[in-house]
């Protein structure tokens, strides 16, 4: 299972929303730079960082995610804003290794299947649930998309992956479920990348044993202190002891 640590990036700040919320950013005083010059050396085969400018509809972060982007040493999963094939192709150029695709994918589903196919493995699907329903626009607006028949519709897209969060366990900030993300990730063939489920190592311990589960993003838990990533990744490439059937 892969660990990916997590930038989220807020007036060229490393920021944390509470509830998802733009107005109550948690601004953590490090350099995100050096930062994801850290999390390389600590041994993550990725990295993943989200420009919430972009998510808002400006580009104020794009020269230091370039920065970033040269200096991690590890591919770059990049997520926030995109809307466009000139968007995400100018960044697939500029040495992004993922683009996670949201919104775009729920008003053009026919464009970010194309994109799959002519960039593989490089585009990733996020899938927001809350209340049953997919969320769009930064979790701002309710969609009339179930979760289960949205992730279906890009079956056959060459997808690198679906990251799927859980909103309702995330904004209670409370031990996060797994019945959402186990229920998606067992329905779906593409491997799921699992978001907001991480506060200790020990919840790494326990999404190795979800099926079809290939990684976790991990963002806040490692700027408090709460996991230490070198022992996270241990876990994580740690066999998984047998799990006994139930008939």
């Amino acid at each position: 299972m892969i660990i990916y640590p997590t930038l989220e990036l807020y007036s060229g700040k490393v920021v944390s929303l509470r509830r998802g919320r733009l107005e109550e950013p948690v601004i953590w005083h490090v350099d995100p730079v050096e930062t994801a010059r850290s999390y390389a050396a600590a041994g993550a085969e990725w990295l993943h960082v989200t420009d919430i400018d972009a998510l808002a509809g400006g580009d104020g972060n794009a020269e230091l995610i370039e920065q970033i982007i040269r200096a991690a040493g590890i591919p770059v999963q990049l997520g926030g804003g995109f809307r466009s094939r000139e968007m995400i192709e100018s960044w697939i150029n500029r040495g992004a290794g993922r683009i996670v695709v949201g919104t775009l994918a729920t008003h053009d589903p026919d464009l970010v299947r194309e994109l799959a196919k002519r960039h593989p493995d490089q585009i990733v699907l996020a899938v927001d649930v809350f209340e049953g329903a997919v969320m769009t626009e930064g979790w701002r607006t309710k969609g009339a998309f179930d979760p289960e028949s949205y992730i279906a519709a890009f079956d056959g897209a060459p997808l690198a992956g679906v990251i799927v969060t859980d909103i309702d366990a995330d904004i209670a900030d409370a031990d996060a479920s797994l019945a959402v993300i186990s229920g998606l990730a067992a329905a779906t063939r593409h491997p799921v990348i699992a978001r907001g489920t991480v506060r200790s190592v020990d919840d790494v311990a326990r999404l190795k044993y979800v099926q079809n589960i290939a990684g976790t993003l991990v963002g806040r838990a490692l700027l408090s202190k709460d996991v230490d990533l070198k022992q996270a990744l241990g876990v994580a490439a740690s066999d998984s002891e047998p799990v006994a059937e139930f008939l």
